[in-house]
Parts: C-alpha cells; sequence; structure tokens
C-alpha cells in the first residue's frame, strides 16, 4: 500500500515581516502554516520560514522572546528553514556590512552583504530564471536586499541575477544547502507559491527521511 504522505506543519517566525503573506503562501502549496510567537511553538513544527523585515530588529527580538537558542537547536537538529530577504541573513554564518552586535542563527555557508540592493543598486524587480521550480522565470521583487557573497562547497546556487543589471549581474540570489532555502527576494508578494511550493517538498522529503523531528 502506498504510504499517504501528512500534511507539514510549517511556521512562520511571526515578530516582524511579511508574516500573513507567508501563510497564506503557504496554505497554497498545501501546507498547515501557523504563525510562530513562542517557544513552545518551536517544538510544534515541521519547519520554519523567517520572513523579511529589518535583519537586526529580528534578531533582537529572537533574543528578547527567548526564540534564538530553540530555534538554533532545531536547525542545527535538521529542521527545514526557509529564509526570505532578511531571513536569507539570519541564516547565513557570515554577514557582511552588518551592524557591530548582529548575530545570526547561522547554518548556511553562505556569506550575504546586507541591503546590497538597498545602498549599491536600488530595490528593484526582475524576471529570474530559476529552473529548480519551474520553466519560467520567477518575478522575482527585491526590497533593500541582501545578495550572496560567497558560497561553501555544500551550498547549491539556485538562481543568480541575470546579465544587464548592474552590480548585482551574477550574484546568487537563491540557495539551497541540504534542508535550508534562502531567497534574497520576496516571493510571498507575487501571488507566485513555487517557491513555498519547492520548500513545501523539501520539508515533506525531510518527513519522510527522518530528519525534521
Amino acid at each position: 500500500m502506498q504510504q499517504v504522505r501528512r500534511q507539514p506543519r510549517i511556521g512562520v517566525l511571526a515578530v516582524q515581516g511579511d508574516v500573513r503573506e507567508h501563510l497564506r503562501s503557504l496554505a497554497a502549496a498545501g501546507a498547515d502554516a501557523i504563525a510562530v510567537r513562542r517557544p513552545a511553538e518551536v517544538a510544534e513544527i515541521d519547519a520554519l520560514v523567517l520572513p523579511g523585515g529589518e535583519s537586526t530588529t529580528i534578531d533582537k527580538l529572537l533574543r528578547i522572546f527567548e526564540l534564538r537558542d530553540p530555534i538554533r537547536e532545531r536547525i542545527t537538529a535538521g529542521m527545514p528553514a526557509y529564509g526570505s530577504c532578511a531571513g536569507m541573513i539570519l541564516l547565513a554564518d557570515s554577514i557582511l556590512d552588518g551592524t557591530h552586535d548582529q548575530q545570526t542563527l547561522g547554518g548556511m555557508r553562505i556569506t550575504v552583504r546586507r541591503n546590497a540592493f538597498g545602498r549599491q543598486v536600488d530595490s528593484f524587480e526582475c524576471d529570474l530564471p530559476m529552473p529548480a521550480v519551474g520553466e519560467e522565470p520567477v518575478h522575482a521583487v527585491f526590497i533593500r536586499a541582501p545578495w550572496v557573497e560567497e558560497v561553501g562547497d555544500t551550498v547549491e546556487v539556485l538562481a543568480r541575477v541575470p546579465e544587464g543589471h548592474g552590480l548585482a549581474s551574477g550574484h546568487p540570489v537563491a540557495v539551497r544547502q541540504g534542508n535550508l532555502l534562502a531567497t534574497s527576494f520576496h516571493p510571498e508578494v507575487t501571488g507566485d507559491e513555487r517557491v513555498h511550493a519547492y520548500f513545501v517538498e523539501m520539508v515533506q522529503a525531510a518527513l519522510a527521511a527522518g530528519s525534521a523531528a
């Protein structure tokens, strides 16, 4: 008999950012999506989305609400996580242009440049080839976004900014390392759920393998 995959419970960190939009996109992609605000809720989820916002503020709120350590422990233990924009910064092991006291959750062997699209090449939109989610390009919205400066040898680059976009051209803006996914852009604001569907598939695969427990 074929085993029926259960609906994954995916949390969205709800201290700042596009929480409602991520919840909607995850639900449309087939997940049981819940807002996560308390440490006890971290233990109840199969995966976590870290939304955009202001990375230094989210970092401080994680510590104030005692969420930082439980989330780090779950990620280290193999829980899938997806970070968009500021969420990418939170998943990065290294930051360029961060504040002196800024901390990350870490886990991804990437170095990101904070506010790269805000300070260097104004926020913008473009059609971004991302074969992992389908043949049609993803319409990517970058809002004071980071980009990836360096990737480790275990990191897969899923998308780069196409040529013709000045300083941004060629920089990775979607990356994956095992159960961790990060994008510089905000797929939750465009109505295209393919990135979220890709993440839901990652979570289902992790559950099947027993690594999201």
